[in-house]
């Protein structure tokens, strides 16, 4: 972890305090999961206490304590997503990638996780990498997408 890129983003916010979940959210981004050790020195710039960083990094899902992949895939699996093939989506991707849902490839690459909406339920199934929508899927579409981002 790169002391200066974490005060670059304490500084961004002018070390205001009520803006932790803003600078969780840049620490989250550069290093694909909020690292032990910058938590600690996050708390220690903005002087509060480690515990409510913790609060605040634990409450949110969105925020995670464990390393994630490069590129976080979230598959859809609310209700027109499920009804149209969502589970076997999720399946192949189990299968092909070799982890389980909540889980991250051993070379940090991609990461796995259902959710219960994208917003796109016309597009169903539908799957997330990082901010990419893909939609209209099909088990044998999954892997070519993937594919597109390991390169």
């Amino acid at each position: 972890m790169s002391e200066d890129k974490l005060i670059e983003i304490i500084e961004k916010y002018e070390k205001n305090t009520h803006a932790i979940v803003a600078m969780l959210q840049d620490i989250q981004e550069e290093y694909n999961h909020l690292p032990k050790d910058a938590l600690i020195k996050l708390s220690k710039e903005l002087d509060i206490p480690l515990s409510r960083i913790l609060s605040v990094a634990t409450f949110y899902k969105a925020f995670s304590l464990t390393p994630k992949g490069k590129y976080p895939i979230n598959v859809c699996l609310g209700t027109a997503c499920h009804v149209r093939g969502g589970a076997r989506i999720m399946d192949k991707l189990e299968r092909e990638l070799k982890i389980h849902r909540g889980e991250t490839t051993e070379d940090l690459n991609f990461s796995l996780d259902e959710v219960r909406c994208l917003g796109c339920c016309g597009l169903a199934p539908v799957m997330m990498v990082r901010k990419d929508i893909h939609g209209k899927l099909s088990e044998s579409k999954v892997m070519p997408i993937i594919e597109q981002y390991k390169k």
